[in-house]
């Protein structure tokens, strides 16, 4: 039997030892064996706490989530409070060094393609876009009128993904001025007209 307080630490553990696996090997050969050879643990250690390979690769995909949201709402926690600040903090967020690391990069390259055939991975990932969505949409409704601010947060969010996609697959090292400096461009985009009739949404989004 685990001992009393362990069962944290041997989650972090095994989730960290399923990154560390899915960096080596990609997801369809990160097996139990190998996660649990990674982690020093017996494969048992697996099935006791997350009840197999699925519901790890869930807890996994879950902490790179958690990992993303905390960085985001920490850089929009010391930033300004209008929406150019906020939207800024969002970008720079999303393409923290933590999320941009080979090992982080080559979970969520292998989460998306999995979630196509995965409902449990594909349920969280659209929690993450609705997400993504939500905040910049909320900051946007604050300066445009509702469609227009749907339009930019919609445009916005797909610029991030595909940046970060592009930066993922490319032999060179992804240059993060780069892909802010363009996201930044597009946010200016909207946002250029500082005469424009200011707008204050009501609710702010239901989640960070």
């Amino acid at each position: 039997m685990p001992k009393l307080g362990m069962e944290p630490i041997r989650r972090h553990q095994l989730v960290k030892a399923t990154i560390q696996a899915i960096d080596e090997a990609g997801l369809a050969n990160a097996t139990i064996a190998r996660i649990a050879k990674s982690a020093n643990v017996s494969t048992g250690i697996i099935s006791h706490y997350f009840g197999g390979k699925e519901g790890l690769l869930e807890a996994t995909m879950r902490q790179v989530l958690a990992d993303l949201g905390n960085g985001v709402a920490k850089r929009r926690a010391v930033a300004g409070t209008t929406p150019r600040a906020q939207i800024r903090a969002i970008i720079d967020g999303n393409f923290d060094r933590d999320q941009i690391s080979q090992s982080v990069m080559k979970t969520w390259l292998d989460f998306w393609a999995s979630s196509m055939h995965r409902q449990n991975l594909q349920r969280l990932q659209r929690v993450n876009d609705r997400r993504l969505y939500s905040n910049l949409c909320f900051q946007f409704r604050r300066y445009l009128p509702k469609q227009e601010a749907r339009d930019a947060a919609h445009g916005l969010a797909a610029l991030i993904d595909g940046l970060w996609l592009r930066g993922a697959l490319a032999v060179e090292a992804f240059d993060v001025e780069r892909a802010q400096r363009l996201a930044y461009d597009y946010l200016e985009g909207w946002l250029k007209d500082d005469a424009f009739c200011h707008f204050s949404s009501p609710t702010p989004p239901s989640f960070r």
